[in-house]
């Protein structure tokens, strides 16, 4: 299949002005110079859309809609509205570094894949610390490297939306699930993935900065154990046990208990045990996730770093 070599980055965008500008800046500034820049404003945003305007760069092109619909909406719109065969997604939180673009498209083009979707390691950024992630490249199953945890620490397995490139023909046969408020990275590229032809390709070097600063309030950031449940319960059906157990004990029971939520202690090991393959570090993992308090979880990550 024949492309063409121009990318278009596309950052969904809500009342984060300042936040925003520095995405478009970084995107702006790649070394690789045949690209545009599309940002969505996903509802009444005036003010973001002011200084978006203010930016005199004609690669840049602002998309303002007129009810808020959620970022999923907003990168489809975006997609749609690129004049690239290559996408690449930034999130208007984190940033890019000069030569991401041009050393992802140099492993795109000589990827074996038809439909090749290129990631990389990223400076995982707090208030208080820096980290390079993912620790491991991607293997297979995908699920696993995504979902189950093979250590005590998050960090291993990592394919984000602002570390993401692909060819835009591949975005029209698996858009994002409009419908998604939670993990629609990680439903995107487990559904893209098992597309005819297409496969992970991966620059292992920090070529972005994922922003976890603590105490911002994002969809990511915002505990709702009940919407991650309803995600990989209708994945389910494409992922392991062991990656549906791991992914309880890790990513949604640390939710529940934040919340203070002691209902979900029994659906979820229910549902671990019943319906999922865990291993002794996922059931000690989710037992942690109850017994300790978050502030020393923290603590402990970050000292596993």
């Amino acid at each position: 299949m024949t492309r063409g070599v121009k990318v278009s980055a596309v950052i969904p965008t809500r009342n984060r002005p300042d936040l925003v500008l520095r995405a478009v800046r970084s995107a702006l500034a790649q070394e690789y110079t045949d690209m545009e820049v599309i940002v969505v404003i996903d509802g009444p945003d005036a003010r973001t859309a002011t200084m978006l305007n203010e930016i005199e760069d004609r690669r840049l092109q602002v998309i303002a809609l007129p009810e808020a619909a959620g970022a999923a909406n907003a990168r489809n719109v975006g997609v749609a509205n690129a004049a690239g065969d290559w996408i690449a997604f930034l999130d208007d939180d984190d940033e890019w570094l000069p030569e991401k673009i041009a050393l992802q498209m140099e492993r795109a083009t000589n990827s074996s894949f038809l439909y090749p979707i290129v990631s990389c390691q990223v400076f995982a950024r707090t208030n208080s610390y820096q980290v390079v992630w993912p620790r491991r490249r991607p293997y297979e199953p995908l699920c696993n490297y995504l979902l189950a945890r093979n250590s005590w620490s998050y960090g291993d397995g990592l394919l984000s939306t602002t570390t993401l490139l692909f060819p835009k023909d591949l975005f029209l046969q698996q858009p994002f699930r409009s419908s998604l408020r939670r993990h629609q990275d990680l439903d995107w590229v487990l559904r893209a993935a098992k597309c005819a032809g297409a496969g992970i390709e991966f620059v292992s070097k920090p070529l972005a900065v994922w922003d976890q600063q603590e105490g911002r309030s994002s969809i990511s950031t915002t505990a709702d154990w009940r919407l991650s449940l309803e995600w990989v319960e209708s994945v389910r059906h494409m992922i392991t046990g062991r990656a549906y157990a791991s992914f309880l004990a890790t990513h949604i029971a640390p939710q529940a208990a934040r919340q203070g939520d002691w209902t979900a202690f029994i659906i979820l090991l229910k549902k671990m045990v019943m319906l999922g393959k865990p291993n002794s570090r996922d059931v000690l993992l989710f037992l942690a996730m109850w017994s300790m308090p978050h502030g020393l979880r923290q603590a402990v990550r970050k000292a596993g770093r």
